[in-house]
């Protein structure tokens, strides 16, 4: 049975997640507004995520990287519960998100340079900063998949040319995804 390795940029995920969501609850963007909307309510099932990007696979590690949420929050422990290892970052003064695709970059290449074997690495963003991760898994004979929801990368693009497959979230996103209240009101 073949094995794999996950890595997951959490603000990406979560943020374009929220964005279908919003979508396909027919919410646009108004003028004036610089962003796409994103559903409040959408929230993700961190085991029903694992075992959808696993595709039956061994998982010799599976690393969730984020930024750190205020004491009350509980999205960290459900992710623990499962089955991720969880590292956040504080945000900088600006409230903006620090570190988080660095760490990424740094797991992912110990695991990818201490793992006895090739693997698989399946790497949940759609952000060109991995791209010299994903550089050095091919390198060694590894796999390697970017998983990410559409709307986070362009198909002719860098990183989707630089892996070995992309595996959009679109299609699978109800399997993990779920809205936890009425939205929009």
């Amino acid at each position: 049975m073949p094995e794999c390795i996950i890595l997951v940029d959490n603000s990406n995920v979560f943020i374009e997640g929220g964005k279908l969501s919003a979508k396909l609850k027919g919410v646009v963007r108004q003028p004036g507004d610089k962003h796409d909307p994103c559903d409040p309510s959408w929230r993700i099932d961190f085991g029903l995520l694992l075992r959808e990007v696993a595709e039956g696979q061994r998982i010799i590690k599976a690393i969730l990287v984020g930024s750190t949420p205020p004491k009350s929050d509980t999205i960290w422990n459900a992710a623990r519960d499962g089955g991720f290892e969880v590292i956040t970052h504080e945000k900088n003064l600006s409230g903006r998100e620090k570190a988080v695709d660095t760490e990424i970059v740094a797991k992912g290449t110990e695991l990818v340079c201490t793992n006895p074997q090739p693997a698989v690495l399946k790497l949940l963003s759609g952000d060109r900063d991995f791209i010299p991760l994903i550089n050095i898994a091919i390198s060694r004979g590894w796999e390697t998949e970017m998983w990410a929801f559409e709307s986070a990368f362009r198909k002719g693009g860098q990183m989707a040319q630089t892996v070995n497959r992309v595996k959009p979230l679109d299609p699978i996103s109800p399997r993990f995804g779920r809205n936890d209240f009425a939205w929009p009101i």
